[in-house]
């Protein structure tokens, strides 16, 4: 079994950074099986296209403009993915919904794949996520860990 969770988003635009913020919450607190491979994407695009070939499962952590109140966890998967890349939520699907497509095209797509995000409070510029977005970071981090369970997956929580 081979899994990747993806953070992806710009650190240097505050909430826009909370799915890599949410990867390094995960690794400072869980210990994952040498099954679960973690990648801080950061902006990356086409160049993430080996490292996502043939996976049993993706799961994206990014920040997601879906018209809810801000600060709302949002879980999407299943027929709500291809929704997801047909509508600009996020300045990063592009490259991303391009690099799943090419997956796609040469037969190597992800089994499955969820998308855990957070509607945005601020896009300003500012290295820190803002007080509400990150207070609900633990949401997200609970959210991926149950979608690695669905895939059966256990992580460890550091002591």
């Amino acid at each position: 079994m081979r899994i990747v969770v993806l953070g992806i988003g710009n650190i240097l635009l505050t909430d826009e950074g909370v799915g890599v913020r949410t990867i390094e919450a995960l690794e400072r607190d869980y210990v994952l099986p040498p099954d679960v491979e973690v990648i801080d994407g950061g902006t990356c695009g086409m160049e993430m296209l080996e490292q996502l070939e043939d996976l049993d499962g993706l799961i994206v952590v990014d920040c997601v403009r879906a018209n809810q109140p801000p600060a709302t966890p949002i879980l999407l998967k299943g027929d709500d993915v291809p929704v997801f890349f047909k509508t600009k939520l996020s300045p990063h699907q592009v490259s991303l919904s391009d690099v799943l497509a090419s997956l796609e095209f040469t037969d190597k797509a992800p089994k499955s794949i969820a998308i855990v995000g957070m509607q945005p409070v601020s896009m300003s510029l500012g290295m820190k996520l803002s007080p509400e977005v990150a207070a609900r970071v633990p949401e997200l981090i609970e959210m991926t860990l149950a979608e690695l369970r669905l895939l059966g997956i256990e992580a460890k929580a550091r002591t």
